[in-house]
């Protein structure tokens, strides 16, 4: 992980693997990774079928300035599978960690669906949340683009290799890093007890509709705190025009593009996703 970090340009002060953090909440068992670390207390919300593994990078360049928590939503990762995968649940699950952790106020980061989520932490719980980071994620995405490699993941069972599916990947979304993609399905999978390898994920399908139109709510969610809107520069879910539509809407709105990444900033740039994430979250 590190050495990874490291040819990815982040710069790391400290490389003590995270803390485990087990919580609960309605029957389902919730797992986090602490990186410890002092100042604003920040909590990392992956995109869907992500885990939060997925903030490593970010989190190696970033501890030395906040206390650092990712987290797995409900039926990815390490956190438990669930009958309710609600955005209004998944919410109330961030806000559950939040006390499990005795954190008051805290900064948000939400990439993708992680920041729809972290959308709705805002709108329900404004006195929870000091200022939030959406990551590659705005009314207007197109998230047509992503159908292939959507359907390839959701079309995963059990495999013999994880090289078979990093190669598979690498056939529909070729410009990805090796490196970085065989990192991400090694946090993705995990080994069974009959020798193969398993998804983390909860196999059943999202429910695309209400994620859709929970986007349409942001501008509403958002209007009363300062949010900044970070968008791949190569990124085909998230066009330009409608990132800056979405920042025109907000009154304390920013945007930053970073280079030379996709609709997986934090794992495509993390070096310079987080000069943007330390430049706004540690003011």
């Amino acid at each position: 992980m590190t050495d990874l970090a490291a040819a990815l340009g982040v710069q790391i002060c400290n490389v003590t693997p995270p803390r485990d953090v087990f919580y609960s909440r309605t029957g389902c068992r919730l797992h986090g990774l602490d990186w410890g670390g002092s100042g604003p207390e920040v909590l990392l919300l992956h995109g869907g079928r992500l885990t939060a593994h997925t903030w490593d990078f970010v989190c190696l360049g970033l501890r030395g300035e906040a206390r650092l928590v990712a987290l797995d939503l409900r039926g990815h990762g390490d956190s438990g599978w669930s009958d309710d995968y609600r955005i209004a649940t998944m919410a109330d699950d961030v806000v559950a960690a939040a006390d499990h952790l005795g954190f008051d106020r805290v900064r948000l980061v939400g990439m993708s669906l992680g920041g729809l989520v972290a959308a709705r932490v805002a709108e329900v719980y404004p006195d929870r949340v000091e200022r939030l980071v959406l990551v590659d994620v705005a009314t207007g995405a197109d998230f047509e683009s992503t159908k292939r490699m959507r359907d390839f993941i959701l079309g995963l069972g059990p495999v013999g290799e994880l090289d078979s599916v990093v190669d598979g990947a690498l056939r529909v979304s070729p410009l990805a890093d090796r490196a970085v993609l065989t990192y991400r399905m090694s946090k993705l999978f995990r080994l069974g007890t009959d020798g193969a390898w398993v998804p983390r994920a909860d196999p059943r399908t999202p429910d695309f509709p209400a994620l859709l139109a929970a986007i349409e709510l942001f501008a509403e969610q958002l209007a009363g705190l300062p949010v900044l809107l970070v968008r791949g520069g190569r990124s085909k879910v998230l066009p330009q025009s409608a990132a800056e539509r979405l920042v025109e809407r907000l009154p304390e709105g920013e945007l930053v593009v970073v280079p030379d990444a996709g609709h997986n900033v934090q794992e495509d740039n993390p070096a310079d996703l987080v000069t943007a994430l330390r430049a706004f979250l540690v003011r």
